[in-house]
């Protein structure tokens, strides 16, 4: 009997871990998802950047519409409320392509 319970408990564990991967893969991809900061709308902007909601999102998009593409992504630290905590924090995600 202690080998079942013992075998049940196991399986279930895997069982546990196999439903789970699924979502742990799409959070991981989810994560390192990139964006054009040259062409992405506000919405865009906000849903995939860490730190940038819709009011640093209108900022970013403002700025370059009056002062053109972004070269680097050091360059969004000239967007008022952008500074090197916020693009640190996403420099895998921004594209300038």
């Amino acid at each position: 009997m202690k080998g079942i319970v013992s075998a049940t408990t196991r399986l279930l564990a895997l069982a546990l871990v196999l439903a789970v991967m699924p979502v742990m893969a799409q959070d991981a991809a989810e994560e390192t998802e990139t964006v054009n900061i040259n062409t992405a709308s506000a919405d865009v902007l906000a849903e995939a950047l860490h730190g940038v909601g819709p009011a640093k999102a209108d900022a970013i998009v403002s700025w370059r519409e009056e002062q053109g593409e972004f070269t680097t992504p050091e360059h969004l630290e000239e967007v008022d409320g952008i500074g090197p905590a916020t693009v640190s924090d996403n420099r895998e995600k921004i594209r300038l392509d």
